[in-house]
């Protein structure tokens, strides 16, 4: 069984060697600005944030119960201590713990300097204002020491990162107010073909909906790009030349959809290849055979398939790394599990394909995966049902039901 799409006079280059080739051609974008903490969310830091406080600033309590000087355990026996006032969050005990004393404490309160202790509320009795202990209390327990967190001076996080809120919150913690990140990368976008047709308009014969433009918008809905959708343009040469040189002096990056494959009206290749410099073309994927990358001035070109799933197919595997490289961070990679197949899989050997599959996992944590269905690539709704690609070596000759496969959940990097 041959893939006749792979009938090449010279070999494609594999995925992994595409993905390789387009992260090396492509550098971080120059320049950066600083926002505010609130607006950082997804933004790419483009310098390490150091600590400018101990985090915690106190050692404070882990929990509600008694603070108190471990000196006062009587080992083996019970002992009471005399109540001396109480610490509150945000409010802390104002006098000098004696010996023979205690405070009341709450979670997060300061513990005063003579305190290394603290026992939970539970475990004491109170009379009056005796604080009765039991004979197990342990010593040194319970308490949140200063900058056990992040001390002082201490890494918060590292340049190159996308600040997800965890980040946010580790940096409020420290009274960071705003961040230094790398500017958006702008992305502008269109679709060709004459066959297309705008949203709310009747299809007329041989007409198709616009729906790449829309998956792509999609795709690139990021807080470290900003994105400029340029509409559909026709298979017109002039036309089209005229797009790729304006949006070359204006965008970073430009991504089309149609017209990369070898008909007579697949112009964005040939075009390419006059107004700037074809890096690749054609990578044994399936779907999405038929990609250009290549640089028109400084602006990096992308020319995907025409057919909606090798969108999102080829977005994912070699455009969506080079983005995040550009935009500052680390290209990354997808995250890949083992799974069992549910499913028969056709494939034929010769490219590396991506099939679309849905995944599930049972009580015991192990993972099974199924065909989202057709496996076409102008099937929109087997993606839509979809979580995950089913990866399938180039040399696989198909799955039979109950063999292990490589699955790759959608949007999860390491």
């Amino acid at each position: 069984m041959k893939d006749r799409c792979s009938l090449e006079p010279n070999p494609l280059l594999s995925v992994e060697e595409a993905r390789e080739n387009i992260v090396a051609a492509v550098e971080s974008v120059a320049g950066r600005e600083k926002t505010s903490l609130n607006e950082a969310l997804g933004r790419i830091l483009s310098q390490t944030v150091y600590s400018p406080i101990d985090i915690p600033c106190d050692r404070n309590s882990a929990m509600d119960g008694y603070a108190f000087s471990s000196r006062d355990i009587m080992p083996g026996q019970p002992f009471s201590l005399r109540l001396a006032g109480s610490s509150w969050a945000g409010r802390p005990f104002d006098g000098q713990l004696q010996a023979g004393e205690c405070i009341r404490i709450f979670t997060g309160a300061v513990v005063p300097p003579a305190a290394d202790s603290v026992v939970m509320q539970e475990a004491v009795a109170a009379e009056d204002q005796n604080i009765l202990f039991p004979a197990d209390t342990a010593a040194r327990q319970n308490i949140r020491e200063a900058g056990e967190d992040v001390e002082q001076g201490g890494l918060l996080v590292t340049e190159g990162k996308k600040l997800t809120p965890m980040d946010i919150a580790l940096l409020a913690a420290a009274g960071i107010v705003e961040v230094d990140v790398k500017r958006r990368l702008r992305i502008a976008y269109f679709s060709t073909g004459d066959e297309l047709t705008a949203l709310g308009r009747p299809l007329e014969p041989g007409k198709i909906y616009d729906s790449n433009r829309y998956g792509l918008g999609g795709l690139l809905k990021d807080p470290a790009y900003s994105i400029a959708d340029l509409g559909r343009i026709p298979d017109n040469r002039e036309r089209l030349a005229a797009c790729l040189l304006e949006a070359a002096r204006n965008f970073d990056v430009l991504i089309t959809t149609g017209g990369v494959s070898v008909g007579e009206a697949d112009y964005m290749k040939e075009l390419l290849a006059e107004l700037g410099r074809v890096h690749l073309w054609k990578v044994a994927i399936k779907p999405g055979k038929p990609l250009a990358f290549g640089m028109i001035d400084r602006c990096c070109y992308f020319g995907l398939p025409g057919n909606p799933v090798s969108v999102f197919v080829t977005f994912h595997q070699l455009v969506e790394p080079a983005l995040r490289r550009l935009s500052g961070t680390h290209p990354g990679q997808r995250l890949r599990i083992k799974a069992v197949c549910t499913s028969r899989l056709k494939k034929a050997p010769g490219r590396q394909e991506f099939q679309r599959g849905i995944l599930a996992q049972n009580a015991d944590g192990d993972y099974f995966v199924s065909a989202a269905g057709g496996q076409g690539s102008h099937r929109l709704e087997p993606m839509s049902r979809s979580q995950c690609y089913i990866v399938l070596p180039a040399d696989c000759r198909g799955v039979q039901p109950g063999e292990t496969v490589l699955v790759e959940p959608f949007g999860l990097f390491l």
